[in-house]
């Protein structure tokens, strides 16, 4: 069996989509993502919709903390980063193995949005694992 790949999750606050990916990864595709996350600036949160959210879909959260980029060391080798600041990923990340997912922030934003928004990430986190999996082949 191939070990899982180390990814990275990066947002602005690292208190919602950032944690969502994480939790979602390490729930759903555990074989294949061995997930962490980070803010570019950590609120030090997550927000309570971000729980609420996760909590709605069965998704644990256990251990989930907002920290930054410097904090995601202890998680090295980190293999692929996954941003979603909204900063272009080549001027955070040169030089790294990155991709760009275009997700909105749902901070501040209605439980609505917070479920689009993590249905999105799904979506992007189910086809993410799809490719590694297909690689691993």
């Amino acid at each position: 069996m191939t070990k899982p790949l180390n990814v990275l999750f990066v947002c602005l606050g690292n208190s919602c989509r950032s944690p969502i990916a994480e939790a979602v990864a390490r729930h759903s595709a555990s074989d294949v993502i061995a997930a962490c996350s980070a803010g570019i600036s950590p609120l030090g949160r997550l927000q309570d919709s971000t729980r609420k959210i996760l909590l709605e879909r069965g998704i644990p959260f256990d251990g989930l903390i907002s920290k930054g980029l410097n904090d995601a060391t202890l998680f090295q080798p980190i293999d692929l980063i996954i941003n979603m600041s909204g900063y272009r990923g080549d001027s955070l990340f040169a030089g790294r193995k990155y991709e760009d997912w275009d997700v909105e922030d749902p901070y501040g934003e209605d439980m609505e949005t917070y479920r689009r928004i993590c249905d999105d990430i799904e979506t992007r986190v189910a086809d993410l694992a799809a490719r590694i999996r297909a690689q691993q082949i």
